[in-house]
């Protein structure tokens, strides 16, 4: 091969370079970065399989599948019933990726021109308004929508009271757009909280509702499916615990055979050795007690990492928990390693995963498991492991 010119010869020297880097593994992995467990999500839904053994599970998928990417976990569980999203395109990103299973609208559809792309694609929604009613009676179909109609058991969010649930089941029954049998469904407003008995009171309202009537029914999310095996019924809808987080406060995924899907990782990017009576970061809000060496971070609330977890919050570095300390920055943030720390630059740094539940973090920082995981940016790169 003859090379005509310098920058033909450089073009060609990179591309070996970054070849033969890549075979030996070389290659940094990018930080920050959410890994993803297939495994882990696979075990977990063994376990919500096991726990409702005469139940279909809707995996939920929504909000990027937890922000564990929406793709990423519906190739990782194939072997579930279906899945249950909060938005069309969602439905719509899953049938491109080539995802045949039955797929479930949560919050139903918005627009009289979302129904045709439902029947395209084989797309069920959720009905809880008499708006989604009236287009369904209006609009021109090649074949009827499956639906499943929503109760307000207690929720007082979405679906139909149960003073309005029989003219409402009537009319749908009526629309030739919509398949029979009608599918019935709620959602629980307390169900994270196990001795709470007003859970009870909404499976007895929909179970008294909707007695004798054909199709599924489905009543359980992840905290239904886990604490009240009455509410099971022929579909449960787990989604956090699918993630192997607990959907309980004071709970851990752990308790329930559940597996953290993602570790949340970066690195250490600077190691300083840092005085007693020293502050760092915004505002001077930490000051150290004593000598120490601090380590800075690559991650911030620029990458979804709340800008308000507080001096303590933990995070994992070499084996260890070591402390948040000063404020978390838009970048950046800054652990106290100790004053003999052995860390150094290019250190992993584990945010919340398996050696660091995210229940744990999400208490310290007085939000949820939810919030983190799934307000993470497209700064942080979502990889399976």
């Amino acid at each position: 091969m003859v090379i005509e010119d310098k920058q033909s010869l450089c073009i060609l020297f990179i591309s070996l370079t970054f070849y033969f880097m890549s075979k030996q593994g070389k290659f940094l992995k990018p930080f920050p970065r959410a890994e993803i467990s297939s495994s882990a999500l696979q075990n977990n839904l063994a376990v919500l399989r096991q726990q409702a053994s005469a139940s279909q599970v809707m995996a939920v998928v929504k909000a990027n599948g937890y922000g564990h990417g929406l793709l990423n976990v519906a190739n990782c569980l194939v072997n579930a019933d279906g899945f249950g999203l909060a938005r069309l395109e969602e439905a719509l990103e899953l049938r491109a990726g080539g995802v045949k299973a039955r797929l479930l609208l949560l919050e139903g559809f918005f627009r009289s021109t979302d129904l045709p792309l439902l029947v395209a694609h084989d797309i069920d929604t959720v009905v809880h308004h008499d708006s989604q009613i009236e287009m369904l009676e209006q609009v021109k179909l090649t074949k009827p929508v499956t639906v499943w109609l929503k109760v307000d058991s207690g929720m007082h969010r979405l679906g139909v009271t149960p003073e309005q649930f029989a003219a409402v089941y009537v009319r749908l029954m009526a629309c030739h757009n919509v398949a029979k049998p009608i599918h019935l469904m709620t959602h629980f407003a307390c169900a994270d909280e196990p001795d709470n008995h007003y859970t009870a009171v909404q499976m007895a309202a929909f179970n008294e509702l909707t007695a004798g009537l054909p199709g599924f029914r489905t009543l359980a999310n992840s905290a239904g499916a886990l604490y009240w095996p009455k509410s099971q019924g022929d579909w449960i809808r787990p989604g956090i615990a699918l993630y192997g987080v607990s959907p309980v406060a004071g709970d851990c995924g752990a308790n329930h055979g559940l597996v953290p899907a993602m570790n949340l990782v970066s690195r250490l990017i600077a190691v300083r050795d840092h005085k007693a009576n020293q502050p760092v970061g915004y505002g001077c809000y930490w000051t150290a007690k004593q000598d120490t060496r601090l380590g800075v971070v690559a991650i911030g609330y620029g990458d979804g990492y709340p800008r308000n977890a507080p001096e303590g919050t933990p995070v994992w570095v070499n084996g260890r928990r070591v402390p948040i300390v000063g404020r978390v920055s838009m970048d950046m943030l800054t652990v106290d390693l100790g004053q003999d720390a052995k860390d150094n630059v290019g250190d992993d740094v584990l945010l919340w995963g398996q050696a660091l539940p995210v229940e744990e973090v999400a208490e310290r920082i007085g939000t949820i498991a939810y919030e983190l995981v799934t307000k993470l940016t497209p700064r942080v790169a979502v990889c399976l492991a």
